[in-house]
């Protein structure tokens, strides 16, 4: 009922408040102390707002942990790994389990780690009862083995892919991609992450024990029905899911306990559709050290950090303020999404001046005689599209060629109806951003990104690098949007 409700409010909000948002462009002040500072407010009412989140009665438990994977076979500077999509049951709220879908368990995946210059092959095996695909989210590969909706895989067959790690470190994500079903099948619980590791992020004094110092933190929005179960089909709108449970790592009311003075949380929002503001519940700021696609060239002090769906951000805290305990608690739209418990505290030392990372400035003479790209994203629920159009798999829309730069100028525009902040991504790539609007990025989006949150009647100009041929998805990260046509394909050559 009360979703009802909010569905109503929401058309009523498209009728009434469609002029409003022509032309209106909210922006929040660029600084090291703001939110993401390009990431304005606009689009907020139909991606956040509408659906609001309920606090859960249920107690408090200990944060999942996604294990480790450990590989099938490791010789030399080669390694394989067998990831598995299966069906599952998993106890999320007390009562009955949840009928779920994970990677090698019941619910979510593993982390699996690799490094850079590794020769990695993975075996990819579908056990559902319906085809699927593996795409490795930020992966810097050929599209062969990218996952996209041209390389499903049938119920009971496997697919392997080979390639070599060419990217630094990061924290990156592997999800299904297949046409009509990856919103569902996302939903259900298929998404896992990927590690890259490299020497130099080792030298640096960052935190990197694994479940002691060092979190992976999935954040999503679901809703259960009465017997706990997810009922896609049901609870979907043309503009995407939106839950009214949190879950971190598929945890409801999520705590856990440290010793340690500095923590990373490397923060990935795996929803369907939301926005996800995160904050520090007694306000203290905390150090945003990594983008998407990898580490930031230093650490940048921020008191709130947005991520559309798709979005990665690594952030250290400092727990030294709280006593033994005591706890605090990171927030997602200033609902609690995990309690921090101070159990003493270890002498360790992070320097927010030290340099992590080299990554050049894009300067505008670098993108004198470049070819230029421009993306025109356009609309809400099944009114959506690119340039205009719906997606065709059998459409070329974008021509490129292998080594080259490109920069894609991608506007939000709004219609008759208004419009709402859509998160870009593209296969294959990880790209710099160029402006917003004419103006420098906030400091902490000058690192690599594959996705990128557009705000209504805002231009964003991004520097994409093409360094592997073959045809390549692009498209809004709200994943009913490209289902319902939000997506395009360049072909690099």
């Amino acid at each position: 009922m009360i979703k009802q409700k909010w569905r109503i409010l929401a058309g009523v909000v498209l009728l009434v408040g469609g002029g409003f948002f022509l032309g209106k462009n909210l922006t929040q002040k660029q600084g090291t102390t703001d939110s993401q500072g390009s990431h304005g407010m606009m689009g907020q009412m139909m991606t956040d707002e509408s659906a609001p989140l309920q606090v859960s009665e249920q107690k408090e438990q200990k944060l999942a942990i996604p294990p480790l994977l450990e590989p099938t076979e490791e010789e030399g500077n080669h390694v394989t790994y067998r990831i598995t999509a299966q069906k599952g049951a998993y106890q999320i709220k007390s009562g009955k389990k949840t009928q779920t879908l994970g990677y090698n368990g019941d619910f979510l995946g593993p982390v699996i780690r690799l490094k850079k210059g590794q020769d990695v092959t993975f075996i990819t095996e579908n056990q559902l009862p319906t085809e699927t695909s593996f795409h490795w989210h930020g992966l810097k590969l050929a599209s062969s083995a990218d996952g996209g909706p041209h390389q499903v895989i049938a119920p009971g067959q496997t697919k392997t892919v080979n390639f070599t790690v060419e990217q630094e470190a990061a924290t990156l994500w592997f999800h299904p991609h297949p046409m009509g079903a990856t919103a569902a099948q996302v939903y259900q619980g298929l998404a896992g992450l990927l590690y890259i590791e490299d020497d130099h992020s080792k030298q640096l004094r960052l935190p990197d024990e694994y479940g002691v110092n060092d979190f992976p933190l999935i954040v999503q929005d679901k809703s259960f029905d009465q017997d706990n179960q997810l009922n896609y089909q049901e609870d979907t709108t043309g503009d995407g899911i939106q839950g009214d449970t949190l879950l971190v790592n598929g945890t409801l009311n999520p705590y856990l306990e440290t010793e340690e003075r500095w923590l990373r949380l490397r923060v990935v929002n795996g929803s369907n559709a939301r926005n996800f503001d995160f904050s520090l519940s007694e306000g203290q700021p905390f150090y945003q050290i990594a983008t998407d696609g990898g580490l930031l060239n230093q650490g940048v002090k921020l008191t709130s950090l947005r991520l559309s769906p798709g979005e990665r951000g690594e952030i250290l805290v400092d727990t030294q303020q709280f006593r033994s305990g005591e706890s605090f608690r990171l927030l997602a739209n200033q609902n609690t999404a995990l309690t921090i418990k101070i159990n003493g505290q270890k002498a360790t030392a992070f320097d927010s001046k030290e340099t992590l990372n080299e990554i050049k400035h894009v300067a505008q003479k670098d993108l004198q005689g470049l070819k230029r790209q421009e993306i025109t994203l356009k609309g809400m629920s099944h009114m959506v599209s690119i340039n205009d159009q719906k997606f065709d798999p059998e459409r070329i829309d974008l021509q490129a060629k292998t080594g080259t730069q490109e920069v894609w100028e991608v506007s939000n525009v709004g219609g008759m109806m208004g419009g709402m902040a859509h998160p870009f991504h593209l296969h294959g790539v990880q790209f710099q951003i160029i402006s917003r609007n004419g103006q420098p990025p906030s400091e902490n989006e000058a690192g690599w990104k594959d996705t990128v949150l557009v705000n209504p009647e805002e231009q964003v100009e991004l520097l994409v690098t093409f360094d592997h041929p073959g045809l390549f998805m692009y498209h809004c990260h709200i994943l009913e949007h490209e289902e319902n046509g939000m997506m395009g394909q360049v072909n690099v050559v």
